[in-house]
């Protein structure tokens, strides 16, 4: 052992911590004003959804759940929420759940364009994987590290570190649906002249949206399962309920905390869950137009069927007339 080789130490952690200062130095402009776009929409958000009291906004999501997925969920919704309210924890779930849909409209805004680009060019693809496969291995709490420095404490940390945790599933399956598009269907647009944005924009989307959906349903996941992690940084909301409870060994205050965290889980994943397959209140009345439609073409045919021996009965007495008009004239 004494004769082993001993490698030279990489200060890869000293070099990281410089660039760190060296940003913190020369780029606070910047993180001032990203913070403070954050904090603006977090605040305002927030603000919009305590307008109204808990059962009225509750009824209004329970509404949109009605739509867009269908009664079960409308019900839940309910249900779910009147839980939250009755445990006295509405506006750390409110708070929470605009942190959660301000990270998740902002990973969407980035994860979506960098999905096409990869998925158009190998090497922007090639480039993209590696960056990505770190940023989702990475462990959630070192983001938080950096993200302290550049933005102090508060809930434009957590949003920070939420994003970029959430982010690679959005831009996987982008990349991975627009790539699945049957080459013949492109290839058809490309032979009518069809210009490549109109190609993608007309095609390659529209076809790959199940895919771009499911990215986005879990990237919002993802950004619910930081809730807990973005309390450590003085986000609120249901995550600092939850450490709260961590902290005074409190079993009540963290599992309450932590049921109000699965219902809006839920709630959310079933909401953009159905969004791909379009309203659910569009597809009941699309489907009964079918079906009358489908109806009415069959009475249609009905028709024309017992017509046609009337007319063609017609015509003979028409002919046979005629027949016997000529036989008269002619004797």
């Amino acid at each position: 052992m004494s004769n082993a080789v001993k490698l030279p130490r990489v200060p890869v952690g000293e070099w990281f911590d410089s660039l760190v200062t060296w940003c913190t130095d020369n780029l606070s402009w910047l993180f001032d004003g990203i913070g403070s776009a954050i904090e603006s929409s977090v605040d305002g958000l927030t603000d919009v959804l305590n307008l109204l009291p808990p059962l009225g906004l509750t009824l209004v999501l329970a509404v949109l759940a009605l739509v867009i997925s269908g009664w079960k969920l409308g019900v839940f919704t309910i249900l779910g929420f009147l839980l939250i309210d009755s445990m006295e924890l509405w506006e750390p779930a409110m708070d929470s759940l605009a942190l959660v849909i301000v990270s998740a409209v902002v990973s969407t805004v980035l994860s979506v364009p960098i999905g096409i680009a990869a998925a158009r060019s190998d090497v922007v693809s090639r480039i993209v994987r590696p960056v990505l496969d770190f940023m989702q291995t990475m462990p959630a709490f070192v983001y938080l590290i950096p993200a302290i420095f550049f933005f102090s404490i508060g809930a434009v940390p957590g949003v920070v570190a939420t994003v970029i945790f959430a982010m690679p599933p959005g831009v996987r399956l982008t990349e991975l649906g627009i790539r699945g598009v049957d080459p013949e269907m492109v290839e058809a647009g490309e032979a009518f002249g069809t210009p490549p944005n109109r190609i993608l924009t007309r095609i390659q989307i529209p076809l790959a949206m199940p895919s771009i959906m499911a990215g986005i349903n879990q990237l919002i996941m993802l950004s619910l399962s930081m809730v807990v992690i973005a309390g450590m940084v003085g986000a609120g909301g249901l995550g600092g309920e939850v450490l709260e409870g961590i902290n005074r060994v409190d079993v009540a205050k963290g599992f309450e905390g932590g049921i109000a965290v699965v219902v809006l889980a839920i709630y959310l994943d079933r909401l953009t869950g159905a969004l791909s397959e379009g309203p659910s209140v569009l597809r009941a009345l699309f489907s009964r137009g079918k079906a009358a439609t489908g109806r009415g073409q069959v009475a249609g045919g009905g028709t024309a069927g017992r017509g046609a021996p009337v007319m063609a009965g017609t015509a003979g007495q028409i002919d046979t007339a005629g027949s016997a008009a000529d036989s008269s004239a002619g004797s």
